[in-house]
């Protein structure tokens, strides 16, 4: 799980590691693991999440934290458009890294749709650019399960 800081990484996995939501913030520091069976593409999928600390001006994520990764949410807060603008830049130090690999960025907080300041269009145009963009609510669990099980497909079908 990648994305700038305070976006909902770590509320994204407990909801669905743990199917929890705390509207307590808690800065992530370095990594949490959390692992969790699912049945994606008629298999038993292991997948193992690591909920890496926000990437910001003032920590960047160690590139060796991503070696041998196979697939990532890129998350964004829909509330912060400033968030969907970095995320771009980490997807792009990402691929640079370690090559081509199943992503999926999440919009996240669909509860605050209202204090959203990412548009219809901004939307439109992520898609148009390649990218398979799914709408999130740690808080509801809007589209959590969604997007890891369409992230063990796309993780599955990539080999």
């Amino acid at each position: 799980m990648l994305g700038s800081f305070s976006v909902g990484k770590s509320s994204l996995m407990r909801r669905f590691v743990s199917t929890i939501f705390d509207d307590k913030y808690l800065t992530t520091i370095g990594v949490k693991i959390e692992k969790k069976v699912v049945q994606a593409a008629g298999q038993d999928v292991s997948l193992v999440i690591w909920d890496i600390h926000g990437d910001d001006m003032y920590q960047r994520i160690p590139m060796n934290y991503l070696r041998g990764m196979m697939g990532y949410l890129l998350v964004i807060d829909g509330t912060r458009r400033q968030t969907l603008i970095d995320a771009l830049s980490l997807a792009e130090t990402v691929t640079k890294e370690i090559g081509r690999v199943p992503a999926l960025l999440v919009l996240n907080k669909s509860d605050l749709a209202d204090q959203w300041e990412i548009d219809d269009g901004q939307q439109a145009k992520l898609v148009k650019d390649g990218w398979i963009v799914l709408k999130t609510s740690a808080k509801t669990a809007e589209g959590v399960e969604k997007a890891y099980m369409q992230l063990a497909e796309a993780m599955i079908a990539a080999g």
